[in-house]
Parts: structure tokens; C-alpha cells; sequence
């Protein structure tokens, strides 16, 4: 048994016994990692608020068989607006489920840690719009090798898909590979994913509010047909 360090980001936590809390977060060398904080949820803890979701810190571990504990948490970016502003908190759980969702325990994850983090960067200093979401999503998918084809047809390869999208296909289709079923979108629904996806999270194009709710729910339908399970967030976010 041995001490060591690491730094993630917290996804989320629970409750585990009377006193204590399983905290889950996103290493970018570790991948998920569950860690055992005890004594978090008495009122004098030394952790205090040090270990709330979105909060990126730097931790001091205690290895144990199964499960590590920290014996030692400093803050590195608290990201205070996000669990102080209601459409903050929506997209930032958003942001955190997905991650969630697709990090796998001790496995390297530095390119979805980096996504994360620069999309709580970017979330904290600006507006929460769809658009941050879309972008994020595609950007998962493409850490994930399931980036969609949006300016070429998923089947033939094509330069010229229409106005088709099929999410089994893996993105645009043209007219003689569309299957029965295709998402028939609006036009330049498919150019703005596009324009999403080659965007960074942190100087995103100028918002097309005609476009950003369409565009969101074909890259959440494309990314939770391709994860298969819904991303409650979204949902919420939706309705």
C-alpha cells in the first residue's frame, strides 16, 4: 500500500455508509476512477465543498485493494458559475454524463479529459447555448472513432450527400444510399454540423438560432444511437 497522486475532474458522487462517499472522476492518465472520501458528509469535513461535480482537483490517494482514498484534495479550477446558474448546471451535467458515460476505468483518457475540461472552461466564461453541446458531443464521437460523415455520403463516399441523415449508416447519405427510414433535414442543418464539429469549444461560430435545436438533436439522436442509452441530461435539457 502506497500513496499517489493524480488530478481529474469530479463527475459525481454517493453515499457509501453513514459518513463517507464514493467520488467519481475523470483522470486524464487513470481514466474513470472511483475513490473513497471519508467522512465527506459530516458537517466539519476538511474536504468541504473541494469534491463537487465539475470541480477539476488535484488529489493525494491512498491505495487500497479495491478501492483508493483520498487522504488530501486541492483545487485547481473550481468553475463556480456552473453550479451557481440553472442553464450552467444543465449543460455542465450534460458535459459530465457523456464523459460519464464513455471513460472507461484505468484507461488513458486524455483526449476526453482535454474535451471536458476545455468545454467547463468554456461553459464557465461564456454563454451556455446548444451549440456548445452539439459541438461537444461530435467531438466525443470522434475521440471515440464514431465521428458522423457530414460532408461526404457514409455509404458510397461521395462529395454530394443530400439532405438525408441515417444514424446506423454513420451520418449524411445520398440519395441511392439512403435506406428506408433516413432523417430527411432541414438545409444546412447537415454544413453546420460540419462547421461544429471543425470548431474549437472555446471560439465557436456565431450562433444560427433557426439551426441550433435541429443540429443538437440529430448529434444526440447520432450519439446515443451509436452508445446505446440515453443521456438523461439531454432530456431534460429538451423538454
Amino acid at each position: 500500500m502506497a500513496l499517489k497522486h493524480d488530478q481529474g475532474i469530479v463527475l459525481r458522487s454517493y453515499a457509501f455508509g453513514e459518513a463517507d462517499r464514493i467520488v467519481v472522476l475523470l483522470s486524464a492518465t487513470s481514466g474513470k476512477l472511483r475513490v473513497v472520501a471519508k467522512g465527506v458528509r459530516k458537517t466539519k469535513s476538511r474536504f468541504g465543498g473541494r469534491l463537487e461535480p465539475f470541480t477539476h482537483v488535484d488529489l493525494v490517494l491512498y491505495e487500497g485493494r479495491n478501492l483508493d482514498t483520498v487522504t488530501q484534495v486541492e483545487v485547481i479550477e473550481p468553475f463556480p458559475s456552473l453550479r451557481h446558474d440553472l442553464d450552467r448546471f444543465v449543460t455542465a451535467s450534460t458535459l459530465v454524463e457523456v464523459a460519464d458515460a464513455v471513460a472507461q476505468e484505468d484507461e488513458s483518457s486524455v483526449g476526453l479529459f482535454l474535451l471536458l475540461h476545455r468545454g467547463l472552461r468554456a461553459l464557465e466564461a461564456g454563454d451556455p447555448g446548444r451549440d456548445l453541446i452539439t459541438t461537444y458531443l461530435l467531438k466525443v464521437a470522434d475521440v471515440l472513432g464514431l465521428a458522423p460523415a457530414l460532408d461526404r455520403c457514409a455509404g458510397c463516399g461521395s462529395r454530394r450527400p443530400d439532405l438525408r441523415f441515417n444514424m446506423a449508416a454513420g451520418g449524411s447519405v445520398c440519395g441511392d444510399c439512403a435506406p428506408t427510414g433516413a432523417y430527411r433535414l432541414r438545409e444546412g442543418v447537415t454544413a453546420r454540423l460540419a462547421e461544429l464539429a471543425a470548431s474549437d469549444l472555446a471560439q465557436l461560430p456565431p450562433a444560427m438560432s433557426e439551426l441550433e435545436a435541429e443540429a443538437l438533436g440529430v448529434a444526440r439522436r447520432f450519439f446515443e444511437h451509436h452508445l446505446e442509452r440515453r443521456i438523461a441530461s439531454l432530456a431534460v435539457m429538451h423538454e
